[in-house]
This record gives C-alpha cells, sequence and structure tokens, in this order.
C-alpha cells in the first residue's frame, strides 16, 4: 500500500450498484448526448464565422443575432441522428465512473 492509496480511495467515493434503473440509464443518455451536441456546435461554429451576411443572399443583423442559436440546433440534431460516437463513450465512462470501476485509458488514448 502506498502513501497515496488512501487518498484515492477517498476519491472515488462510495460504489453505486452496476444495474442502473430505466430512468437513471435514460438521464444518464440524454447528459451524454447534450454534451456531444456542445461539442458538435463548437466543431461547426468555425465553418459559419467566414459567412458573409450582406445582401442579397445574407440575412444581414437577423442572421448574425440567430446563426449562434442555429448551430447549437444543428449539433443537437446531428447528436439525436446519431452523433459521432462521443454520446455513447461518455455514457460508458458515467456508468463505470457510477459503478467504482477504474477507468483505463486503452491503448489509442492520449497519456
Amino acid at each position: 500500500m502506498t502513501p497515496m492509496a488512501p487518498s484515492v480511495d477517498m476519491l472515488r467515493g462510495a460504489p453505486s450498484p452496476t444495474a442502473l434503473s430505466g430512468a437513471d440509464a435514460a438521464r444518464i443518455r440524454q447528459t451524454a448526448q447534450d454534451f456531444e451536441a456542445t461539442f458538435l456546435a463548437q466543431m461547426l461554429r468555425p465553418m459559419f464565422e467566414g459567412l458573409s451576411t450582406e445582401v442579397p443572399f445574407g440575412g444581414g443583423h437577423a442572421e448574425e443575432t440567430w446563426r449562434g442559436f442555429m448551430i447549437d440546433e444543428m449539433g443537437k440534431q446531428i447528436s439525436r441522428a446519431g452523433g459521432i460516437g462521443l454520446a455513447d463513450q461518455v455514457m460508458a465512462g458515467m456508468i463505470r465512473m457510477q459503478s467504482g470501476q477504474a477507468i483505463v485509458p486503452s491503448e489509442g488514448d492520449a497519456a
């Protein structure tokens, strides 16, 4: 046992049951999907920054005002349609953390 072991054990908290109720699983899924939607919106945002809002095809000040909301909705829609797999990874990590299992990075993960 190392001197750090008690500190690490305190950080883990009490282990939760590994079986999640349907409501818990749905809440975790929704949180993971919301995270993925936010991530996707942040990745889409630079694509729209350089677009002109000048007439005849731009929406002017209204487009500038509402563009952020449109991008957020695009991220949500992509996530709802299956996303990029980030929500699944986040959900698996959240379940592992709640069940008290150690999260060990795989070979492909950056150190």
